[in-house]
């Protein structure tokens, strides 16, 4: 058989390409029972946690990580030869998991990046492909500026489950500021004409925020606004890795690294900062408007976890333009481009000079 190495391959290859004990059928997760599912006789089986196996990812300490270069690990593209039917499949570099388009048996694929973080949880799928294929159709449904000829054609092209890389940070913040908050006065001039004046104030203090699981995507392969557009995630509702989880599912290797996904995660932890504060300002002195001049921030108590969420991603054609769009695989939540209804647009824009117009008369 080789080295230690490669028990533990033909192990994890094992327990992601599980056979079916009644008809011999690759088993896979099914989002509906959380457990390994025959897709050919619906035969299910628990997937097994030993009391040594850690029940959800571990918050590990940021400060004594080894920081991993943000680089794509490996070549472009990697091949694989299926155990099962020997077909060689070529997949792009950063997948960890896949399904043979042969065969249709499940693999994990090896990893030769000795400096690759392994993920610490999985969130399972919840959401089935067929419950994802109605949710589009409600949301699409519901776009106003989309022509009504794609609504009524589109139809999603197959949905492929992915779980995508994700960091989660953790992070006790204290932070000095300054600033300013302004007061509102109304007044009346010598013609008796009424005015308002905001008069301003300096003000600094101190806030204080714990941030838990602040969220970062770990790929730059899809469009952040789109995948945005279906946060938030329940990322306390994770379960320890196991390669069962992914049975039948592509699952994405980071190519954003550590150190760089913190970097963008202070980022938005600051901006967060930035407007707790001059919530702050405007309740402490019942203060009409605010502005924060100054902010310097300590971070303690910083954890991060490396986890594997999922989505379900698609598309469609409309006027032989390729609309794609995601699902969240744990709410549901859908988010993408739609085809945009130019005559809509011109005609809400028109309905609201028309009322600006209407207002102006009846106050002049």
């Amino acid at each position: 058989m080789g080295n230690d190495g490669d028990l533990n391959i033909v192990k994890t290859k094992e327990e992601t390409d599980k056979k079916c004990p009644q008809c011999g059928g690759v088993m896979d997760f099914d989002p509906a029972s959380g457990k390994l599912k025959c897709p050919f006789c619906d035969y299910e089986e628990q997937i097994p946690v030993s009391e040594e196996e850690p029940k959800k990812a571990a918050e590990m300490d940021l400060k004594s990580a080894e920081f991993t270069a943000n680089k794509d690990w490996g070549v472009k593209t990697k091949t694989v030869i299926c155990k099962a039917c020997g077909a060689e499949s070529i997949y792009d570099s950063l997948q960890t998991s896949a399904v043979c388009p042969f065969c249709g048996s499940n693999q994990v694929m090896d990893q030769n990046d000795e400096d690759t973080i392994a993920p610490g949880g999985v969130v399972p799928f919840k959401v089935s492909d067929k419950e994802a294929s109605q949710l589009f159709k409600t949301w699409i449904g519901n776009k106003f500026y989309c022509p009504k000829l794609a609504k009524e054609s589109a139809k999603a092209d197959k949905f492929k489950g992915i779980y995508l890389p994700y960091w989660t940070f953790d992070a006790q913040t204290h932070s000095e500021y300054k600033g300013e908050y302004g007061i509102e006065h109304e007044y009346t001039d010598s013609e008796g004409e009424k005015h308002s004046r905001t008069d301003w104030h300096r003000t600094s203090g101190t806030y204080q925020e714990f941030f838990d699981d602040e969220l970062v995507l770990a790929s730059t392969k899809h469009a952040a606004s789109m995948m945005k557009g279906i946060e938030p995630f329940d990322t306390e509702n994770n379960v320890g890795y196991k390669p069962e989880y992914i049975a039948g599912f592509v699952a994405e290797r980071y190519s954003v690294g550590l150190e760089d996904g913190w970097k963008l995660a202070k980022k938005s932890i600051e901006q967060k900062i930035r407007a707790g504060i001059a919530n702050k300002i405007e309740r402490e002195h019942n203060a009409d408007e605010s502005r924060v001049d100054f902010v310097n921030t300590e971070f303690s108590e910083l954890t991060y976890k490396y986890l594997l969420l999922p989505i379900w991603m698609s598309s469609f054609k409309y006027k032989d333009k390729i609309y794609q769009f995601v699902v969240n695989g744990q709410t549901g939540k859908v988010s993408g481009e739609t085809p945009v209804s130019v005559p809509k647009i011109i005609i809400t824009i028109l309905a609201v000079i028309a009322i600006i117009v209407i207002c102006y008369k009846l106050l002049g």
